[in-house]
């Protein structure tokens, strides 16, 4: 069954690569995949995985409940309550970002960004997104910036290639930050790492991580980009200075507000973007009380919601709830166990890591991490053990994990959240990706990581 799994994953992997070429949209893909592991996975496994095996015999004393089908219901259900907060905060920044778009808010920056070269613009474009995600966080600086890209931006395969170095920049400026990357807020909060080790440490990586890619690409674009042309009459600008303004403001600052919430209340980060939704919902609602239906209607959240992707949340679903099933049956233990006893060497098992992140989601591979190796209490730990100092709290291993997972998912568009979002709301295609943005992103991963063994290894 072990191998069923597997090779079910890697044809649903497949469908989503090859989505033009077999004209299937990869959200059908990535949901059949994910219902179709859990269901194999539930009615395949006549006895509980080994790894487990403590977890169930937990549960059945604890609810009286000695039914696997019981306990594999509830294992879906606790994977599904990561799953949904991921996707209702999606859904709130993407709906805030359409709301503002919506105003015209981007114009704010749009109109301040004079210049039309490639190079200048890309510049721009990326160093704005590196400082935006660790401010934020990569998911909804990505969503922000492929807003600002349409704005500025009229050829499809040019905006595809700035966007990714949005994807880039977007995971590397993440990774330095405490609340930039959801990996790196796993371990900031399970107490592998600390604030300061976090930003002192990992920023230059990082910085390195997307200036790589960067410089790469500078040599290779020529010439400028042509802006889209917008053929809206003075006399008929659906929104007024005063409302793009407040709008823009008041979405940026719920936004930013975000992480805040979740560290004063310690809540899950959707809550905190759904308290932003409310508010900025209720400032929309009040603003155009007194304009007619139909315009009020295209300015408030019940009508950008019937623009927002529906298909990328979905797609979104799929795939957390395959990589989901893979956790249940053990493949990625068992992937973190291989890589500890063949590697032997804590950076060569993050650089691992790392790389597999842009396969399969960062999130169970940095949360196998944690289940698999303990934190070392420092006062047992001599300097010459070398191989426990590493996992001490602010250790190496803890800290090159984090800029591993954190930028190895920009390999591929789909192994992160940012570039799941990106390739959602853009429709970027996963070979085009690989074709022209892969090798710029493992350049930078590589770079980075190097900067990193020099500063420390």
């Amino acid at each position: 069954m072990e191998y069923i799994l597997l090779a079910i994953f890697v044809i649903g992997y497949v469908g989503i690569a090859l989505e033009h070429k077999i004209k299937v949209d990869k959200a059908a893909s990535a949901l059949l995949t994910g219902t179709l592991l859990w269901g194999l996975f539930a009615i395949g496994y006549h006895e509980v995985p080994a790894h487990l095996v403590e977890m169930f015999s937990n549960f059945s004393a604890d609810g009286g409940h000695s039914s696997l089908s019981v306990f594999y219901e509830h294992r879906l259900l606790h994977h599904m309550e990561e799953i949904s907060s991921i996707l209702f905060f999606l859904l709130g920044a993407m709906t805030i970002v359409e709301l503002v778009d919506a105003h015209e808010g981007f114009r704010v920056i749009t109109d301040k960004i004079n210049t039309n070269s490639k190079v200048k613009l890309m510049w721009i474009i990326c160093i704005l997104t590196f400082f935006f995600s660790a401010a934020l966080d990569n998911l909804t600086t990505s969503i922000v910036m492929i807003s600002l890209l349409k704005k500025l931006i009229d050829d499809k395969e040019t905006r595809w290639l700035f966007a990714g170095m949005v994807v880039i920049s977007a995971n590397a400026g993440g990774a330095w930050s405490p609340i930039g990357d959801i990996t790196t807020t796993m371990l900031w909060i399970g107490g592998q790492l600390s604030t300061s080790a976090i930003i002192v440490n990992l920023i230059l990586p990082s910085i390195v991580a997307m200036i790589v890619p960067l410089g790469i690409l500078s040599f290779r674009l020529k010439g400028t980009v042509d802006r889209p042309i917008y053929n809206i009459e003075p006399s008929i600008d659906p929104t007024t200075s005063f409302e793009r303004n407040i709008v823009f403001t008041v979405g940026v600052c719920g936004l930013l507000f975000v992480p805040v919430f979740k560290t004063v209340t310690h809540l899950p980060p959707f809550m905190g973007m759904m308290l932003s939704l409310g508010v900025i919902w209720i400032l929309t609602e009040r603003l155009h009380y007194s304009k007619n239906h139909e315009h009020r209607s295209e300015l408030s959240v019940v009508g950008v919601l019937r623009k927002i992707d529906t298909s990328s949340v979905l797609f979104f679903l799929g795939i957390l709830l395959a990589v989901a099933a893979l956790q249940e049956a053990g493949h990625l233990i068992f992937a973190a166990t291989y890589l500890r006893e063949a590697l032997n060497d804590v950076y060569l098992i993050d650089l691992s890591i790392g790389l597999l992140s842009a396969i399969v989601d960062n999130v169970p591979l940095v949360a196998a991490s944690m289940g698999m190796y303990d934190i070392e209490p420092i006062n047992s730990v001599t300097l010459a053990d070398e191989w426990a100092t590493a996992f001490t709290k602010d250790g190496h291993f803890w800290q090159f994990l984090a800029y591993c997972a954190g930028t190895g998912g920009s390999v591929l568009i789909i192994g992160s959240a940012a570039g799941v979002a990106v390739m959602g709301l853009e429709r970027i295609d996963f070979i085009w990706y690989l074709k022209k943005i892969s090798l710029l992103a493992l350049a930078g991963y590589f770079a980075g990581a190097g900067v990193y063994l020099l500063m420390f290894a």
